[in-house]
């Protein structure tokens, strides 16, 4: 999308055709599209994007334990530090905005500090306002997000308090809010982003409520116990409860969405900075509360000893973070090889029918149905794929990524394995050739199904089997299932 508006096309997913608003990212693309325009490669642009947020988070977080909580140097630099080195560069190497929406969802929360602390502000009041709507032009989500932390700030101050940022909230969103919001749906015909009207569709996703709070919980872990703490007086508890209302709501919303392209969590990193940003409120003064002794009437190897420990957590803590993310991983992959192979050929007017919307279509310039329906309202809003629909665009190449191989025949009946198994039928009764079927375990497979009836056909095929085809999940050499069954020929 951002490649397309760069060059003058709008904001399609396929040039020549009508707006579609597949991306969902909005203000993350159309920054994106000027730096492509400005001569800067779109993978340079979205990296360079996405490095620059997570770098300004992680400074951001450090400045708001010290300025906001007035934060001992060891708590600031324990919380950037977990946040640095957290899952955002691995969110950054895999071309995803998330630390971009993460930098101002951390802005937005910041300034919700400075308004509980300072309520008679007008001006902190439209600042917090304005941030909340450049984080929903970001991503739609964020507009609940910023719904979240006003609902935080009306539940600390009560609302006679809250008053001033209430009425700056609303004068905002129902006037340059409702600007926006009228213009995308005059310019898409539809109010909401595609992939929302896929991956939503009115429904409750249980499965999603659930993976949401895990990823919330797992992502917060070494600070729930400051949280508890808060629980020992009314003050801290309140503090308590305004840093976990924006982080419970946000991680409950997706409740709503499927959870599908959920990579390590990103869809609730935002809430780990508003958390960083929050939790040492719950303790700050216990000490005084608590009527602990302070460090000060400690004897030498004491105050050493309680510093080297205070160390010590703050490196088991970090630690955490660093393990915690390791399991994320972004290998090579054998996607972007082909389509730059099919790039080769972007001039020759060919179709690709795909469930992978990604590296295929960007590198190939093929016109391209998202057979998944993602970026395709028509799939979108009528239930998925049909093999009528196909045959508007008669795609010279299929490709899908299947749950079963030519060995094994696919396992529950699931709307991805019926749409996988549609593919695999209407290619198979209208001639297509497989050309290849990689895959790390004949569970994860990758379809190249090509019709022989285009001058560009056989030369194709040939490419395909070939190819050095390396699996996402592993970065190793798949195996041509196909081949191994001796199914291509």
């Amino acid at each position: 999308y951002a490649q397309h508006v760069a060059e003058g096309h709008g904001i399609v997913w396929n040039i020549g055709e009508p707006p579609v608003d597949g991306a969902t990212d909005f203000l993350f693309m159309i920054i994106t599209a000027w730096l492509v325009h400005a001569g800067v490669s779109v993978e340079a642009a979205v990296r360079s994007l996405g490095i620059g947020a997570y770098v300004l988070t992680v400074g951001l977080i450090y400045l708001a334990i010290r300025t906001i909580h007035n934060g001992p140097v060891l708590i600031a630099l324990t919380s950037a530090l977990y946040l640095a080195v957290g899952p955002g560069m691995y969110y950054v190497a895999a071309y995803f905005g998330t630390p971009f929406f993460a930098l101002f969802a951390c802005l937005t929360w910041c300034l919700a500090w400075f308004v509980v602390k300072y309520p008679a502000s007008n001006v902190l009041a439209v600042l917090f306002s304005l941030s909340s709507l450049l984080t929903g032009l970001i991503r739609p989500e964020g507009v609940i997000l910023s719904t979240t932390m006003l609902l935080a700030i009306v539940f600390l101050l009560g609302w006679k308090r809250a008053i001033r940022v209430v009425a700056a909230f609303v004068l905002v969103f129902s006037t340059l809010g409702a600007l926006y919001f009228a213009w995308r749906w005059s310019y898409f015909g539809h109010p909401l982003p595609n992939p929302f009207v896929k991956k939503g569709g009115g429904l409750i996703y249980l499965g999603s409520l659930r993976t949401s709070l895990r990823n919330t919980f797992f992502m917060s872990l070494p600070f729930l116990p400051a949280i508890v703490l808060g629980l020992r007086s009314s003050l801290a508890f309140r503090l308590s409860v305004f840093g976990l209302i924006p982080v419970i709501g946000f991680a409950s919303a997706f409740v709503f969405l499927s959870n599908e392209m959920n990579f390590g969590g990103r869809f609730q990193y935002a809430t780990l900075p508003i958390l960083l940003v929050s939790w040492y409120a719950a303790i700050r003064g216990i000490e005084g509360e608590l009527r602990l002794p302070s460090l000060a009437s400690f004897s030498m190897r004491a105050r050493t000893a309680v510093m080297l420990f205070a160390v010590v957590l703050a490196v088991g803590t970090v630690g955490y973070a660093y393990y915690s993310s390791r399991g994320i991983t972004y290998g090579r992959d054998g996607r972007y090889e082909v389509g730059r192979m099919l790039g080769d050929y972007a001039e020759e007017g060919l179709v690709l029918g795909t469930s992978e919307a990604g590296l295929l279509p960007l590198y190939s310039r093929w016109r391209t149905v998202d057979t998944w329906g993602l970026n395709d309202p028509w799939v979108a809003r009528n239930g998925g794929i049909t093999e009528t629909y196909l045959d508007q665009f008669n795609p010279h190449l299929i490709m899908f990524h299947a749950s079963f191989s030519p060995q094994i025949a696919p396992e529950g009946s699931t709307p991805w394995n019926e749409m996988t198994t549609l593919l695999k039928d209407y290619a198979e009764r209208r001639g297509y050739v497989l050309a290849a079927a990689y895959g790390a375990t004949p569970r994860s497979v990758h379809y190249y199904y090509v019709r022989p009836d285009f001058a560009q056909s056989a030369e194709i095929i040939d490419r395909l089997r070939s190819i050095d085809y390396y699996y996402y999940s592993t970065g190793d050499l798949a195996t041509d299932f196909a081949r191994s069954a001796g199914v291509s020929k």
